[in-house]
């Protein structure tokens, strides 16, 4: 009497727990929401003018994502709905790497950032925000006479 120690395809189960040990070792943000990133995946960079991130939140309805910025800290929040565990689909699930759930990333903006310029579009499944830099701080060349 042989029985096997994983159901279904060996190979699949082994790239899982590949993936397991890796992600437990992985210090950069994963898609998934597995890792120390967590969801969403974020990608943060500055100009002379502006801060921008990019927040990667596919699927998602762009009025359930709430943006707040409040004494120099960014927060992206919302919630993805599981579509497996609709009571209409009665799905047995196999494999779900999909993040659902509720989220929050927060990101502590440097100080010569203004409140007052920021914007933020949704397109194609990325989160843009774009924080404007106060003028006063803008570097200027001042002339010698």
């Amino acid at each position: 009497m042989y029985r096997s120690m994983f159901p279904g395809d060996v190979f699949a189960e082994m790239d899982r727990i590949q993936r397991e040990i890796q992600q437990a070792f992985d210090l950069g943000p994963s898609i998934r929401g597995l890792g120390r990133g967590g969801f969403p995946a974020l990608n943060v960079g500055s100009t002379p003018h502006s801060v921008e991130m990019y927040a990667f939140v596919p699927g998602l309805d762009p009025s359930s994502i709430e943006v707040q910025l409040e004494q120099g800290v960014l927060t992206i929040a919302g919630e993805r709905a599981d579509d497996l565990s609709s009571a209409q689909q009665q799905a047995t699930v196999q494999i779900n790497e999909r993040f659902a759930g509720r989220f929050k990333r927060v990101v502590s903006l440097p100080d010569d950032i203004d409140p007052e310029s920021v914007s933020a579009h949704y397109r194609d499944g990325v989160l843009h925000v774009t924080v404007a830099r106060r003028q006063a701080t803008q570097p200027r060349r001042i002339s010698v006479h």
